[in-house]
């Protein structure tokens, strides 16, 4: 049975001012400029160059607008909260008339979409795996037949430069596509062919015969290095890809030890991705722009933001004044009136748009000052070990702002200081407790773990348990998971994984 009736809500809802903010805090500064060039090429209000100065009238008019911000503890939800101020004197005309709830298209900025991470990045310009390869197929002299048959092996190389698509698929992929009738045997022949082309190891099917196909160019039949390695790769590649090294001396019957040592030594040497790429395909190129410029200067701390992040960004005076014509025209002119709401659509979205980008100036300085205030002494001289444990409620509590804000700054910013570039959450680690009560930042237990590593004897590397042992012999309180979790996260293998002869 349906009944009709009433049910009372109370929804929160993103203002367009909240949602163009949060979206402008988070870009980094190389992506700034190119946000502010979309919103130009959308809004022809917005201009960019210093504020005209229109006379003393406007001068009063604008005073408000161009005085800076208080750095209130509340500044991004006063930001959210303020009221939408028209810009025409007439009553006739109103915000409302123009906005609804579910209709903010005016106000956003191009790129707000989910599609962010699909746009081109920039290239280098120059010859790609594929037309190297296909150059020296010509080369070949094949026939036709066994050139479309070369080119869909070389088409089916990977970026790393490996055959990873079984030949049996490719051999019904060409019966398919291009009614070549093939078998196995003569797929695999006309692969050799390819596996001689440059660079050296292309077109593998895996690791082992990639650096076998290397190992072979190399050899000339009395290079005792070559021979070795050659021989631990094809008949003890299982122990050698686990460093049993007594294994592969019993079982290729070798009495010296330094036969195996040096032929690992020329293994280890051999290029494991002939293509020059990951598996994943052609990687993006992205140019790294500091946020933030930090000097010391004679033991003081000087903190700058980045030029680009203050654009000089203003509202044309020509669609301003036409708010004035249209107070001594006819205000019942059907068609100029929606031209002047129209108009103060735009000029309310510009308004904003050099608003948010302020706001955006505002929180970025704020919770950089409260990171270096925090990270002092690592600041003055970047020692690693003096870095304190920090978490993001450490800075929202210091500058009044929500968690969710200090993680949108510190999740795509960078700081340039005397001794490196650094990502923000670089300096964000948790805390772990010494035997004097002490708490320390992880990052300097990762330094420590790091040094012993380094320091180890490589013929007998430290466990994780030994590892564990000598923490706490230092006064750190870490459990042996603790040790391997940290290991894993600074890419450190095992310890039978370290193991040199």
């Amino acid at each position: 049975m349906q009944r009709l009736g009433l049910n009372q809500s109370l929804q929160q809802k993103l203002s367009p001012q909240q949602i163009q903010f949060i979206k402008l805090l988070q870009v980094p500064t190389a992506e700034l400029e190119q946000r502010i060039e979309e919103e130009m090429e959308l809004n022809p209000v917005l201009e960019e160059g210093e504020q005209e100065d229109e006379g003393p009238q406007a001068e009063e008019e604008n005073k408000e607008e161009e005085a800076p911000q208080e750095e209130t503890p509340e500044t991004e939800d006063n930001f959210n909260d303020q009221e939408d101020q028209p810009l025409s004197k007439e009553d006739d005309i109103d915000i409302k008339d123009y906005l609804r709830d579910d209709d903010y298209s005016g106000y956003k900025m191009q790129g707000d979409g989910d599609e962010e991470d699909d746009r081109d990045m920039p290239i280098p310009t120059s010859s790609s795996l594929h037309e190297t390869l296909m150059t020296q197929l010509g080369y070949l002299g094949l026939n036709d037949r066994d050139y479309a048959i070369g080119k869909q092996l070389v088409g089916s190389i990977e970026g790393d430069g490996y055959i990873r698509r079984d030949l049996e698929s490719i051999v019904n992929d060409l019966a398919f596509s291009q009614s070549i009738e093939t078998t196995h045997e003569e797929l695999e022949e006309i692969l050799k062919k390819i596996q001689s082309f440059d660079p050296s190891g292309i077109a593998a099917r895996n690791l082992q015969e990639c650096l076998l196909l290397q190992l072979d160019r190399m050899d000339d039949g009395q290079d005792v290095d070559v021979i070795v390695a050659k021989r631990i790769l094809s008949e003890c590649y299982d122990e050698f890809t686990k460093k049993h090294y007594p294994k592969i001396m019993k079982k290729l019957d070798l009495n010296d030890e330094d036969y195996v040592k040096d032929a690992i030594e020329l293994i280890v040497r051999l290029n494991p991705k002939p293509g020059g790429e990951s598996s994943s395909g052609m990687v993006k190129n992205q140019y790294v722009i500091p946020d933030f410029i930090l000097t010391n200067n004679n033991g003081k701390l000087e903190l700058a933001l980045n030029s680009r992040n203050a654009p000089e960004l203003r509202i044309s005076r020509s669609y301003s004044e036409m708010f004035k014509a249209y107070d001594k025209g006819d205000k019942k002119d059907k068609k100029l009136k929606e031209a002047v709401t129209f108009v103060k659509q735009k000029l309310d979205s510009a308004k904003w748009f050099i608003d948010a980008i302020k706001q955006r100036q505002h929180t970025l300085l704020r919770t950089m000052r409260a990171i270096v205030d925090f990270q002092y002494d690592y600041f003055l001289e970047g020692d690693e070990t003096k870095l304190r444990p920090m978490i993001l409620k450490d800075i929202a509590q210091m500058i009044g702002m929500d968690i969710s804000t200090v993680s949108r700054v510190a999740s795509s910013k960078t700081v340039q200081t005397d001794f490196g570039m650094f990502p923000l959450k670089y300096f964000f680690s948790e805390g772990i407790t010494t035997d004097s009560g002490e708490e320390v930042s992880s990052r300097e237990v990762k330094q420590i773990i790091k040094d012993l590593i380094e320091q180890e004897d490589k013929s007998k590397p430290y466990s994780d348990d030994k590892l564990e042992e000598l923490l706490n012999e230092k006064g750190y309180n870490i459990a042996r998971r603790t040790v391997a979790k940290y290991r894993e996260q600074m890419n450190i293998p095992v310890a039978r994984l370290r193991k040199e002869m």
